[in-house]
């Protein structure tokens, strides 16, 4: 196992400043509003995230980019199709936010700022619209096929001519709609890629229904002309209707992703006690607040901002922030951190740093710039989806051509059969359904996904950091050792310790909740009890001596073990000196030193055996101490340490590891460790870690048990495994089909149905997974 500790960086060059909110912003909006900032060479820009609309596959990301770097004065954008999100930075005097969203409408998508209102009503437009569509496309489907049915029954062939024709009239009707209204998306889509100099996924399926529509209406109108007398209107409407389908599908999921995301954005947001002039506290936003303001923080509140204590002593926990296990005294005139957690006592602060500048935006920060950095599966199948529509259309092409000489009634119904044999109904979904199954299975074990296709990098992973504080450890220290500081006989410091525990019931410090846990006793047989915030607890016994709890300037003593910084936590516990008449000098009272450590989760060294016994590699990732990080690092055995790391420096150990080639995991639950699970190809957080750090992960752990990760691992192979199988399916049948098809033996309507029948083996099969327990 290598131990090392993480370096602390410098500050970028081109470090922002911010001056101001940008015109028709709102000033006490959130940083993902518009924002105005000036860069360091002294240039002014705006910038802003937006929430996408209407991308229906990975190549609609490239579009929008393209879109809108067209915009003169655009100088950055960053399109996450995934998340339907784009970060932008342009030139206030050369364009504004306005032309921005027209070129991007003008392109046949929408958007809306980020963390407004217009966000939610996008959404529900979005995903009702298609809604209508999928239905109406069904509910056509349905009558088309029941008007089809009596053509493929063997009485069928002898249906009078005109009451086929009347059929074939009532399928045509009924398709209308179908294509007009519920195949938009498709002929717009197409229409996009086109426009843009692009084949896109949606070329082809519009293709297709166009050339099937048109063929089959003319056969309708005119059945004795050369497209002959078979009409496929069935076909056409069951495959708009399973495309649909899949499509509404892969919405719902992407859109309950970003309804998480918004949830967790919004909690994160601080609430603040702010005092007016009369010194009357008053609740606001923490986005309200300003340099010298002044803060009432009660206890167990997070700081909303970095400021510095006036008056009272109290402890902080900046375990989300830094990593550190242990509670941190503050006392007045020292320096406090917004994110980090009041458990001492009610103290008022002075705002010394908000927005930008202050510690938690600083982490908020570097996660927005590694989310737009994650791995993306999509540009794989950019790469290769450009290749397999132009084969297709080839195709299409090349056989209509040579049925145009050999046949050329049949000529266009070969090319309308290898269009629809090969298109990617299959295909669509044996990914989204697959991994729907698999997600419904998690959710069951309390695993929530907030991005399904991290699936396929978990199964992938061969690289896991993982954090200490809060994830392989319990959220409550537990007692280590008793060390006797003064002689004291045989099982006396164990005593002690049982009497320090019944005074440490009249305090609700992190210290003393964790001895009074660990040992039993009442409350009873003290008296005149006093605490002083910061510093310990003090109590008469039932003789009238006064004992001490707490720190070892508080009780008295002196110990080298309390001024080195890789000793466990302590508490010191001891009796003033005993000063009697008949004693010529006073004695020395008894004191003990009582140890707390973190404890492992029971199933912690279980995860890390089983884990590396399938080859991956762990790594304790780690801010707090080294000697903590490495002890807790030996008990599990992992394969290396990095501690006293900060954010920025657990960004750089990912980013050093990826691009070694590895696929990386990073399991956490903290404020600093939301920029690395951003970056990881797949993270996943604890159920009770901080709301940032929820808000960036793959997925969210409900419990505390970490057998679920172990779960949530085999399940992503098993769906790796049945994806693999359908997409071979879709790929055999394919390579079955498109022979027949092309050979003129696998009529249109064949060729539909042997879709279908296809889609819904890919359906069935995904549906394994959601019985998996």
């Amino acid at each position: 196992m290598t131990v090392r500790a993480a370096s602390v960086p410098v500050a970028s060059a081109d470090a922002f400043a911010a001056v101001g909110p940008a015109d028709g912003a709102n000033p006490n909006g959130s940083a993902s509003r518009v924002r105005t900032r000036r860069l360091a060479d002294g240039r002014a820009v705006a910038e802003a995230g937006l929430r996408l609309s209407g991308l229906h596959c990975a190549a609609c990301g490239g579009l929008i980019d393209a879109a809108l770097r067209a915009v003169p004065g655009v100088e950055r954008v960053e399109v996450n199709a995934a998340l339907e999100h784009a970060e932008l930075r342009w030139r206030p005097e050369a364009t504004d936010l306005e032309c921005v969203l027209a070129a991007l409408r003008a392109a046949g998508y929408d958007a809306a700022l980020d963390d407004t209102p217009q966000v939610a009503r996008l959404m529900q437009r979005e995903q009702r619209a298609q809604l209508m569509r999928w239905l109406l496309a069904t509910l056509c489907a349905m009558q088309v096929m029941m008007l089809a049915a009596p053509s493929y029954l063997p009485s069928g062939r002898d249906l009078a001519p005109d009451l086929q024709r009347l059929l074939n009239w009532g399928g045509w009707v009924l398709t209308l709609p179908v294509v007009l209204l519920s195949a938009t998306p498709f002929f717009a889509g197409a229409w996009r890629s086109l426009r843009q100099r692009t084949l896109g996924m949606d070329v082809p399926v519009a293709l297709g229904i166009a050339v099937t529509f048109v063929a089959s209406s003319a056969a309708t109108f005119h059945p004795g002309g050369w497209l002959g007398h078979e009409v496929y209107f069935d076909s056409l409407t069951m495959f708009v209707a399973i495309v649909l389908g899949a499509r509404w599908l892969e919405m719902r999921a992407r859109h309950r992703a970003v309804q998480q995301l918004d949830r967790a954005a919004r909690e994160v947001e601080l609430r603040a006690l702010r005092l007016d002039e009369h010194g009357t506290p008053r609740e606001v936003d923490a986005r309200e607040l300003a340099v010298g303001d002044r803060l009432l923080v009660p206890l167990g509140q997070a700081f909303a901002a970095d400021g510095r204590i006036e008056t009272g002593d109290t402890a902080v926990d900046e375990s989300l922030l830094s990593g550190e296990s242990r509670p941190l005294a503050r006392r007045a005139g020292e320096a406090v951190q917004g994110g980090s957690l009041n458990v001492g006592a009610p103290v008022t602060v002075r705002v010394e740093r908000v927005g930008d500048d202050s510690a938690l935006q600083r982490i908020v920060e570097l996660v927005r710039s590694a989310a737009t950095q994650r791995p993306a599966w999509s540009r794989v199948a950019d790469r290769w989806a450009a290749p397999f529509l132009w084969a297709v259309l080839l195709l299409a092409a090349g056989g209509a051509a040579v049925w145009g000489v050999i046949d050329p009634s049949r000529a266009l119904w070969v090319a309308v059969a290898v269009l629809i044999v090969t298109c990617p109904c299959a295909l669509s979904l044996a990914v989204p359904a697959s991994l729907l199954a698999a997600a419904g299975a998690l959710a069951r074990r309390g695993v929530l996904l907030r991005r399904l296709d991290m699936l396929d990098a978990l199964a992938r992973v061969d690289e896991v950091f993982i954090d200490k504080t809060g994830t392989l450890t319990a959220d409550a220290l537990a007692l280590r050792a008793v060390v006797a500081l003064t002689p004291l006989p045989p099982g006396e410091a164990a005593a002690l310790a049982d009497r320090a525990a019944t005074l440490a019931r009249w305090s609700a410090h992190p210290l003393a909740r964790a001895l009074a846990a660990a040992r039993a006793g009442a409350v009873d047989g003290w008296s005149a009890v006093r605490e002083e915030t910061g510093r310990g607890l003090s109590a008469l016994d039932a003789h009238g001596r006064r004992w001490r709890l707490g720190s070892t300037a508080y009780v008295g003593v002196s110990d080298p073990a309390a001024a080195d910084d890789d000793a466990p936590a302590a508490l010191w516990f001891g009796a003033e000196p005993d000063a009697s008449a008949a004693a010529a000098a006073a004695t020395d009272g008894p004191c003990i030193r009582i140890e707390f450590d973190e404890v492992l989760r029971p199933d912690a060294a279980a995860l890390v055996a089983r884990w590396r016994a399938d080859g991956v590699k762990l790594t304790l990732l780690s801010g707090d101490r080294r000697a903590r990080a490495e002890r807790i690092g030996c008990a599990l055995r992992v394969d290396a340490v990095i501690a006293e790391a900060t954010p920025q420096a657990k960004l750089d150990a990912v980013a050093a590891a990826q691009a070694r080639g590895a696929v990386v995991a990073m399991v956490g639950d903290g404020i600093n460790d939301a920029p690395v699970l951003a970056r990881a190809d797949v993270s996943l957080v604890m159920g009770q870690g901080a709301q940032l750090a929820r808000a960036r992960a793959d997925a969210v752990l409900t419990g505390s048990r970490l057998d679920d990760l172990d779960f949530a691992r085999r399940v992503a192979l098993r769906a790796r495994r049945v994806v693999r199988q359908n997409i071979a399916w879709a790929a055999g049948y394919n390579l079955v089909s498109v022979p027949l098809a092309l050979s003129g033996t696998l009529p249109p309507w064949a060729a539909g149905l042997g879709m279908a029948l296809s889609s819904l083996l890919v359906v069935g099969n995904a549906a394994r997974l959601a019985r998996m327990r």
